[in-house]
């Protein structure tokens, strides 16, 4: 009986310290890779990234004229926006927090 409640016991442990884990380490991990994100987050949201996003819309254009049909602008605008605001929305998600 005895053996039963230590196992009980030993496995709750083991349950709370899995449970606590990822909150322990989620804000002192990464430091190593904050200058390469700083770097594709200026590139994306500054004037590369507006580049790549008019030339995404100027090709979008040109593909719905080639075919006669305005989905390759739609798909043109929707990846210059895609790419433009794919930042904020990382950053949103992965600095959330529950209420």
């Amino acid at each position: 009986m005895k053996k039963d409640k230590s196992l009980g016991v030993i496995g709750v442990v083991a349950l709370f310290l899995v449970v606590l884990a990822p909150e322990t380490f989620a804000a002192t991990t990464g430091a190593e890779f904050s200058g390469v994100y700083t770097l594709l987050t200026g590139w994306m949201t500054g004037i590369l990234g507006r580049i790549i996003a008019l030339t995404f819309i100027t090709v979008g254009l040109v593909a719905g004229v080639m075919r006669g049909s305005i989905m390759g602008f739609v798909v043109g605008i929707a990846a210059g926006l895609g790419l433009y605001s794919a930042p904020t929305v990382i950053n949103n998600i992965v600095t959330a927090t529950l209420l």
